[in-house]
């Protein structure tokens, strides 16, 4: 899951990229709800962009604990 001992997997770096992402977008939700834009879309209600910054930021978080290169050094010493 993780590699060869020494290597870091590529799900932890995609893991910094959704959570920055997650945080930027949920930040943008936030500022939007604070100072709404002129022109609002139909949808605007549900506040989509807080959801699915949440969401990315939620899954960077987990991808981040799962593929740590800490716990794959541990794993490749257990063994």
């Amino acid at each position: 899951m993780t590699g060869e001992a020494g290597t870091i997997s590529i799900w932890y770096f995609a893991g910094w990229l959704l959570a920055i992402y997650g945080a930027l977008i949920t930040g943008w939700g936030l500022y939007e709800l604070v100072s709404p834009p002129e022109r609002t879309v139909v949808l605007a209600h549900l506040h989509a962009p807080i959801w699915w910054g949440a969401l990315m930021l939620a899954a960077g978080v987990i991808y981040i604990y799962v593929f740590r290169p800490s716990r794959a050094r541990r794993k490749g010493e257990d063994s």
